[in-house]
């Protein structure tokens, strides 16, 4: 298998669409893959970008263009979606990739109470982070701004 049939079978591994993340955790753990190059991200990133079988949904989000009306009615994308929708899909997913990175850096990732329920695509923001209490690194009232933050 070559490295653009690694991504496209990733992106069906992953329901037909996946995050940069999801990815490069799944197209290099393949096996019969050679990546023959020492960026391997680098060069899955060249690959969404340039193959016509897959196409960009948001910044750092891919699916295969075969399947593009079915994810985008999944995802609840659509032109004619409300603003107040685009903007809650563009905020819980912003949040969602900077989970996915501070994750992929083994960091420790925290998302406000009031966003914890948000989808980010079709898992819920708190199933994907790694504290559910915020740590108590100072005076009860900076914890209660910083817990919302």
């Amino acid at each position: 298998m070559n490295q653009q049939e690694a991504v496209v079978c990733a992106l069906k591994i992953n329901g037909g669409y996946a995050t940069l993340g999801h990815l490069y955790q799944t197209a290099l753990k393949l096996p019969d893959v050679t990546w023959g190059t020492k960026t391997p991200f680098a060069s899955i990133r060249r690959i969404v970008q340039k193959n016509p079988k897959i196409f960009k949904i948001k910044p750092g989000l891919w699916a295969l263009e075969a399947q593009r009306e079915e994810i985008l009615v999944k995802l609840s994308i659509s032109s004619t979606a409300s603003p107040t929708k685009i903007e809650l899909f563009n905020h819980t997913y912003y949040q969602g990739l900077i989970v996915e990175i501070g994750n992929l850096k083994n960091y420790q990732t925290f998302v406000p109470h009031q966003d914890k329920n948000q989808k980010f695509l079709e898992t819920k923001l708190d199933e994907i982070t790694t504290l559910k209490d915020f740590h108590s690194f100072t005076y009860e009232n900076l914890l209660r701004r910083a817990r919302t933050v």
